[in-house]
């Protein structure tokens, strides 16, 4: 039995649909399909919830919305022509499309959500029609008959641990289910979207419940790369992973699977593969608990930017009780998350996403680190990025750090600091910003090419 989704890419034309009828009718073990909304169908395009946000900004602010109602109906209308379905799934589209805009504005926390969860759930309808229309025994499945139950978190919507048993109903069924992706529904009945690119979630979560032997998704690119291919010329697909080093290289900016999204399927030992839906026969990226067969040391090379360092010295601070707590407790009380916090003995700094530090957070925190702590050396670092050499095998191989530090000082590039943490899954780099690309090109030539 296996869980399918299918990202926006993948289901925005007519075309493109096509192709998943027939991914999804060569394998009768597919027996549940999640989707996305339509995304973009060449580089200008503009994204179905793209579009859905602007209708509901536009709605709230009390403009006139029918430009936007009239844009997000004819994008189905087109798909819906080609394919040549029957009028009324157009009909049950529009009107839903319509109805958003006579929900309540006022005291309505899951408005937006409702919004946005628009362009999958109208999807799903769409896919499902399709493929009844090919003899295929598909059924369109809301959420909240799926068994989806969220808590009241919107736009961060969380699974509540009860769904699970729920979900493992639908194992019963022989048909194909349909489910829209991104959102799931509350006790008390609203729409609640997990966070954005949450159809990913969706799919984890319903490959978990019903436990299935594998979770597919695909996308539009040949599984996971090396390192990422807009920085480095053609490099390699990585054909296995480990959810570890799945989730070290999402977190420093591999976007083609939302990290959250390992994380149902992961608790749940349930392998998952990225495949391309314009390429189906490539056999992808497998992400397992661990790997099937030997392993380079090094799987992957990945960079992110926007951060910043807050750098602290004090004359003994080891010696003093407390003082790490301190500066953590003044982060919680101003809600800021923070990366990593390399220590020396009288010297600390802490990495932190440049988002989280906004200009009164920072007067703050320098005011309590300068005048409560006392501390004798504050400054705060910025247009940083982090690089991350991931490779579950690392820990099994001498010499991978000298390699990886010979490489960027061969080619002057500083190193602010670096991190390896105790599992040896991956060793992590500050640099400036300016030099991310070069660091990223230069470590995956000595890894990959040499």
């Amino acid at each position: 039995m296996k869980v399918t989704k299918f990202g926006g890419s993948s289901l925005a034309s007519a075309e493109q649909l096509t192709k998943v009828l027939n991914i999804i009718k060569e394998d009768t073990e597919r027996r549940f399909v999640v989707v996305s909304a339509p995304g973009k169908r060449e580089t200008s395009d503009t994204k179905v919830t793209d579009a859905l946000i602007q209708y509901y900004e536009h709605y709230i602010n009390k403009q006139d919305t029918s430009a936007d109602k009239s844009w997000i109906i004819q994008r189905y209308q087109d798909i819906i022509e080609e394919l040549n379905l029957d009028n009324a799934i157009l009909t049950t589209i529009s009107e839903a499309i319509e109805q958003l805009e006579t929900l309540p504005i006022e005291d309505n926390p899951y408005l937006y959500d409702s919004f946005l969860a628009a362009g999958e759930d109208n999807n799903a309808k769409l896919v499902a029609a399709f493929f009844q229309k090919n003899q295929l025994n598909a059924t369109y499945l809301h959420p909240k008959k799926a068994g989806l139950m969220v808590s009241k978190e919107p736009g961060n919507a969380r699974l509540l641990p009860t769904s699970y048993d729920l979900i493992k109903k639908l194992r019963q069924g022989n048909q194909i289910y349909i489910i829209p992706g991104f959102f799931g529904v509350t006790e008390d009945d609203h729409i609640c979207t997990f966070s954005r690119g949450g159809s990913d979630i969706t799919g984890s979560i319903i490959a978990a419940g019903v436990e299935a032997d594998l979770y597919e998704n695909f996308t539009d690119v040949d599984g996971i790369f090396a390192a990422h291919p807009g920085i480095v010329h053609e490099p390699h697909s990585i054909s296995e992973l480990t959810y570890k080093e799945m989730r070290e290289l999402a977190y420093a900016g591999f976007t083609v699977l939302h990290d959250e999204a390992l994380i149902p399927a992961y608790r749940a030992k349930i392998p998952l593969v990225i495949k391309n839906t314009n390429n189906p026969s490539h056999p992808g990226t497998k992400i397992s608990l661990e790997h099937s067969r030997s392993q380079t040391p090094v799987v992957g090379i990945a960079g992110d930017d926007k951060f910043v360092s807050i750098n602290i010295s004090k004359y003994l601070m080891n010696r003093e009780i407390g003082f790490g707590r301190k500066v953590l407790q003044i982060l919680e009380e101003l809600n800021i998350r923070w990366e990593h916090i390399p220590t020396g003995i009288d010297d600390m700094s802490i990495i932190l996403r440049e988002k989280e530090l906004s200009g009164i957070k920072e007067a703050k925190i320098v005011s309590f680190l300068k005048n409560e702590l006392d501390v004798d050396y504050l400054e705060i670092e910025r247009d940083l990025s982090i690089i991350m050499v991931v490779g579950e095998n690392m820990k099994n191989h001498v010499g991978i750090m000298s390699t990886a530090t010979k490489a960027l000082a061969e080619n002057h590039i500083n190193i602010e600091m670096i991190s390896q943490g105790s599992s040896e899954v991956s060793i992590l780099f500050v640099i400036k910003s300016q030099e991310e690309k070069e660091a990223i090109r230069v470590l995956y030539q000595s890894f990959f090419t040499n």
